[in-house]
């Protein structure tokens, strides 16, 4: 065959003519269509930042608890304000950065099941 009558092969490229929407993620419309998988997943995040909330609270309603006890055993006014202006401040400040932490955390492993990345 000579290079005369041989067809010739042409690529053509370019922008498609329709473009398609970017794919939604599922979880995600179903959240928003606000249907029974939707709510599952909702009252999931809602169950673990209320156990998160109610695990603080636990404690923090244990250590206050004890207090007049300590308060009983000490029998010393300046010891008693002494606990009650410097040492409640740590653990009341370690219960809240928890808090904060665990919060985060749940909230953050909620958008990446929404979004569909993978678990790290």
């Amino acid at each position: 065959m000579s290079p005369e009558t041989a067809p010739r092969r042409e690529v053509v490229t370019g922008e498609p003519r329709r473009v398609r929407p970017l794919p939604r993620y599922r979880t995600q419309a179903e959240i928003e269509e606000q249907t029974a998988l939707g709510g599952a997943y909702v009252r999931s995040l809602m169950r673990s930042q209320l156990r998160a909330g109610l695990t603080v609270f636990a404690v923090l309603a244990l250590v206050a608890g004890t207090l007049p006890l300590l308060f009983a055993a000490l029998n010393s006014a300046a010891l008693v304000w002494a606990v009650l202006g410097f040492a409640t401040y740590p653990p009341l400040t370690l219960a809240a950065w928890w808090y904060v932490r665990r919060a985060e955390r749940n909230e953050s492993d909620f958008a990446r099941l929404v979004e569909g990345r993978p678990a790290p």
